[in-house]
């Protein structure tokens, strides 16, 4: 087991609304929702499987897209499709499960990950088209007011 130092996940997670402090001076990147529109890069490893192409282009459609490609990480993105490919199969190694998450949050494509890259997707304008099956804007309210809403009466 590792001792001593800092982890990824450990302590409070950086609050975007704080004031800034020494060891908090860094900026978060805020994402444009819509994600990255130019066609995927070329695919950088040898072979490439259905499923390999399938995520290769859904992946490079994301917001987080836009930084992979600013970095150059098309390489670190491929290394990860592939594994990901490889842990879908059935009866595939656990440490490869454990694997995938970590490259995963390393691209900013899990909430600590996207924490820890100071990553911020932005919230779609109001003019947006919201379909039916879009998720709802959730407003935030105090614990009273949703403790009311739950028992539906007055407080």
């Amino acid at each position: 087991m590792a001792k001593g130092g800092a982890r990824s996940r450990s302590g409070p997670a950086p609050d975007p609304a704080a004031l800034r402090r020494e060891r908090d001076a860094g900026e978060w990147t805020i994402l444009p929702a819509e994600g990255r529109r130019e066609a995927s890069p070329d695919w950088p490893l040898l072979g490439l499987t259905n499923r390999e192409s399938e995520l290769w282009t859904r992946l490079w459609q994301t917001p987080q897209a836009l930084m992979w490609e600013r970095y150059g990480q098309e390489l670190e993105v491929a290394l990860y499709i592939r594994r990901l490919a490889e842990a879908e199969m059935p009866e595939s190694a656990v440490n490869l499960s454990t694997l995938v998450r970590q490259m995963a949050d390393s691209l900013g494509l899990t909430s600590p990950g996207m924490r820890a890259n100071r990553w911020r997707i932005e919230r779609p304008s109001e003019d947006d088209d919201t379909s039916p099956g879009s998720a709802p804007t959730i407003e935030p309210t105090s614990a009273r007011a949703r403790l009311r809403a739950v028992a539906g009466g007055s407080g």
